[in-house]
Order: structure tokens, then sequence, then C-alpha cells
């Protein structure tokens, strides 16, 4: 597997298993009907953003990852990130493999920190995925996230120190 920067002839690519994703309702805190068009716009990362793509030996694309500032002016040091893998790839170290990259590109982008905002707490495998990166939870907000089967379900708050804190900046 490798991971590259996306182009915009990965689109047609990752818009199927994005839109299965994202209408599930089950993982994803985007409107379950959102156009391809808004989709893309706010997918497809410019800098100082970026979407990779997990692509196969054959070209496949098996997932993708995006990142962003969480955050504008002051609060731009800390990244955000989204993750979508195939489920046709689910189960593969896909998202591992994408979460350690976004890892290693946030530091290399001068970041101090990683946030995701909306982790659903059903979303098991993802909790104990970025857990085992380090990510620890932050907060839950209480049923702030409504799963199509489960009802209201919390929505977790996950964090990752890339840098050490300069106690000369505290």
């Amino acid at each position: 597997m490798i991971i590259r920067e996306a182009t915009a002839a990965d689109w047609p690519a990752i818009w199927p298993f994005l839109h299965r994703i994202v209408a599930a309702g089950d993982t994803f805190t985007w409107p379950r009907d959102i156009s391809e068009e808004f989709a893309r716009e706010i997918w497809m990362k410019k800098l100082p953003g970026r979407t990779v793509v997990a692509v196969a030996e054959d070209g496949t694309v098996l997932g993708t990852a995006e990142t962003h500032p969480n955050q504008m002016g002051p609060g731009s040091h800390i990244a955000n990130a989204g993750f979508m893998v195939d489920e046709a790839h689910a189960g593969r170290g896909v998202g591992r493999a994408l979460c350690a990259h976004v890892i290693e590109q946030a530091r290399a982008d001068g970041y101090r920190a990683i946030q995701y905002n909306a982790v659903a707490s059903s979303n098991s495998r993802a909790v104990a995925l970025w857990k085992s990166f380090g990510f620890t939870v932050l907060a839950a907000v209480p049923e702030g996230f409504l799963h199509p089967e489960l009802g209201y379900v919390d929505l977790l708050v996950m964090y990752l120190p890339l840098k050490a804190t300069d106690p000369a900046e505290v």
C-alpha cells in the first residue's frame, strides 16, 4: 500500500465509498444526503490542509484521509483530520496506515497536536484505533451524535500531543 497526496483524478474512486459511509449515518457527522459537489469541496483540501489516498499496488484507492487546522488564527497550530476507508478493504490495516501517515505529516507540518472533534462513541473500531496511537478522550458530548439505529450516543473529542510543551511558553 502506498499513501500519497490525492489528486482530482482520485475523486471518482473516492466518491462512491465516501458517499456510502456518509449516507449510512453511523460514523460521520456530515448530512446523509450530501451532494457530490459539496463533499468534494470539503474533502479535497487546499493548503494548509491536505488530502491523501491509500492506494494498492494495482492503483485501487483503498481509503483516504484529510487534515487541516482545527481552528483559524491562534488555534491553527492544532490539526484536525477525517478518515474514510472503503468497506471492501476494511480490516486490512488501511485506517492504521492512514492514521500513522497523518500523525507524521502533522508533525512535519509543524502542528503541536491533533484533535478529533467528533468521534461517535459507537464507532468502537475507530475509538480503539485512535487510542492505540495514544489519543485520549478529552470530553464526551452527551448524546452529541444521532446514530440511525442506536439513537443518541456520545460524541467524543480526542487529542494527541505531537510536541512536548516548552515550559517557557506556558
